[in-house]
């Protein structure tokens, strides 16, 4: 449930783009820096807070990083200029990112030899299964009702989530080298920083598409209103069945999934560009993309974890950030290409930076630990 409260405030905005616009008087492409605000605060805010509670005890640290979770959405629904409101988000953005690092480690080290890949996926399964409930119904909600009502509901929930961490989340070990500096050692690696670069890239040629989604599906596919929510379930569910099967085939050969997942995204982003005037036909290619991009993250961020060995616990963390600086990087090049062109063309920029990122994929799909770091 807690990766489902997550999931659900990082990706709503993008359903509620236009209403928060309206609200704030601001335009949309403006309003798109609450998706970049909040994933620099994932980049450069959630290894910060990691490195400054290396040694706090993990599951301490997940239930502190819930509860000031709650805290920064109950801000943004009172929020009353759009500045605070990105201020806000980018605090919400670094504590998502300290929290996502150390759950999906602490879900591998719980889970144990065989079976880490599968932990990873409940953790990204939890944000896949926002995209599939929470994101289309807190978009739906923020039409009909307001987009203040949306954070609102998620701070509750970020409560519930805090309060079921406390009653079944069972201690968790570290990753076996608990001072930063240590753990610094088995991160600052080629392979590593290189599984982190993949990440980078890969997420901003997604999130080039996926930021304005709501924007392009109205302009684009002819659809409004609540029928985007419906666009928003479809890509979801893709997602979230994508996730799961991610991380079984993660279990079995991640590098290979790594591969394949974003050999197929590349295409499948550049066939948006010609299905999206169709409304059956742009179904179907977003479910593709949700499929093959939610697909590939369980394996890229056990990848990270693996390469890493003893580092596991900041390399989890520095994982969730690449990601982030790449949605970052995504959303801003969105804003900037929305500006002065038609949101049309988005889906052939996301494409472009996919497909020159596949040399750099297949090379982490090889990659081995090196003798930094022993298992």
């Amino acid at each position: 449930m807690s990766a489902f409260v997550v999931g659900t405030a990082e990706f709503v905005v993008v359903g509620i783009l236009d209403r928060i616009a309206s609200g704030l008087h601001v335009t949309v492409g403006t309003a798109g820096l609450l998706v970049t605000a909040y994933a620099l605060g994932v980049c450069a805010g959630g290894p910060a807070l990691t490195a400054l509670t290396i040694r706090v005890p993990r599951r301490l640290l997940i239930c502190a990083a819930l509860g000031l979770y709650a805290l920064a959405n109950a801000l943004a629904a009172v929020a009353g200029d759009f500045t605070l409101l990105v201020l806000v988000r980018a605090v919400a953005g670094a504590v998502h990112g300290m929290f996502v690092g150390v759950a999906s480690s602490a879900a591998a080290s719980l889970a144990g030899p065989g079976r880490r890949g599968r932990a990873v996926a409940v953790v990204f399964g939890g944000i896949a299964a926002a995209n599939l409930l929470g994101v289309p119904l807190a978009t739906y909600a923020g039409h009909v009702l307001s987009w203040r009502s949306v954070f609102a509901a998620i701070a509750v929930l970020g409560c519930a989530a805090l309060a079921l961490t406390l009653a079944l989340v069972p201690p968790v070990p570290s990753s076996g080298h608990g001072a930063l500096r240590a753990q610094l050692r088995y991160v600052l690696t080629g392979p590593v920083l290189l599984a982190l670069g993949v990440a980078v890239l890969l997420f901003c040629g997604q999130f080039t598409v996926f930021t304005l989604l709501g924007t392009y599906l109205q302009q684009v596919t002819g659809v409004s209103g609540g029928a985007v929510g419906a666009y928003l379930l479809v890509f979801g569910a893709a997602g979230a069945l994508g996730t799961l099967a991610g991380g079984r085939c993660a279990d079995r050969a991640a590098g290979t999934t790594l591969l394949v997942a974003a050999a197929v995204l590349t295409p499948a982003l550049a066939l948006l560009h010609r299905a999206g005037e169709h409304p059956v036909t742009a179904a179907v290619v977003l479910a593709l993309f949700g499929l093959f991009g939610f697909g590939l993250a369980p394996a890229l961020q056990l990848i990270t974890i693996e390469l890493a060995g003893p580092g596991g616990d900041l390399a989890s963390t520095l994982g969730a950030s690449a990601g982030n600086a790449g949605i970052a990087a995504g959303s801003a090049a969105a804003g900037w290409f929305a500006a002065g062109h038609p949101v049309a063309g988005l889906p052939l920029v996301g494409a472009a930076v996919c497909a020159a990122t596949l040399p750099l994929v297949w090379m982490v799909s090889r990659a081995r630990p090196t003798a930094a770091t022993p298992r």
